[in-house]
């Protein structure tokens, strides 16, 4: 069952209260170290790729998928670059508490473009250049940048950014 779907039906039981879910974040970069964005159809928000894992998927299975779904392009995962709580609470009130994992990401082939309806655009961009970001997306890159270093987490007891 995909995840919109087990949404779908867990909202109908729950309405729009706290919900916990898995989520997964890719960091991509391509040969010119630019960062692989998309603005959200939904808020026109720039952002990283990122989305709910499906029940029984494996959280770098769901990272590849969810950027080529988005995006159009295949990636290689190149090292887990953090997990953190992520929480939101939508325009229609529904609330969330996402467990995000995200991962630093290579391109390896096919055209960034829009490739579904949950994007109004899909852009590289250089890291001097990014469009505004939330903090949440900027920490995600913040944390990603060094290939070879480990992967980011919140110590006990300690925020992801203040106010998260």
């Amino acid at each position: 069952m995909p995840a919109s779907e087990y949404v779908q039906n867990l909202r109908a039981k729950v309405g729009p209260g706290l919900i916990m879910f898995p989520s997964v974040t890719a960091v991509v970069f391509n040969d010119r170290d630019e960062v692989l964005l998309h603005r959200r159809s939904d808020t026109g928000v720039w952002t990283l790729i990122a989305g709910m894992m499906d029940p029984g998927e494996q959280p770098a299975a769901a990272v590849v998928r969810e950027v080529e779904e988005e995006t159009a392009v295949l990636v290689e995962i190149e090292r887990l670059a953090g997990t953190a709580l992520h929480e939101v609470t939508y325009l229609n009130g529904d609330h969330c508490h996402f467990v995000n994992i995200w991962f630093r990401c290579r391109a390896v082939s096919g055209e960034a473009r829009v490739n579904d309806s949950e994007s109004l655009a899909v852009e590289w961009f250089p890291l001097d250049a990014l469009p505004e970001l939330n903090p949440f997306a900027q920490h995600r890159i913040r944390t990603s940048l060094e290939k070879d270093a480990p992967a980011w987490y919140a110590a006990p007891g300690e925020e992801v950014l203040p106010g998260m």
